[in-house]
């Protein structure tokens, strides 16, 4: 399981969800680009700038709330911490 933030190109949204299949979801986020009835369709977040491995279901979700529940300074630290320059990630080859 996998907890990812995803953002816009302007880097003013964030998203935050879980995925047991983290390319299979990023995909399904780009597909509804444009999309006013799903919120990353509506505000353009299909970049992939943060995610992290939980171990089950009940952790990724319990850490998916905590992340919700921060400020926005909060989550863009730890999103910097993780990368830097806050380029998209393919998490196919990501090596941070």
């Amino acid at each position: 399981m996998y907890v990812y933030i995803l953002t816009n190109p302007a880097r003013t949204v964030l998203y935050i969800g879980v995925t047991n299949a983290i390319e299979r979801r990023v995909s399904e986020h780009s597909s509804t680009l444009g999309d006013a009835s799903k919120f990353t369709g509506r505000y353009q977040t299909d970049l992939l700038v943060y995610f992290e491995h939980c171990a089950d279901a009940v952790q990724a979700i319990v850490r998916e709330k905590q992340l919700k529940g921060w400020t926005r300074a909060k989550k863009e630290k730890l999103i910097t911490a993780f990368n830097p320059e806050w380029v998209a990630i393919d998490p196919l080859t990501w090596e941070g």
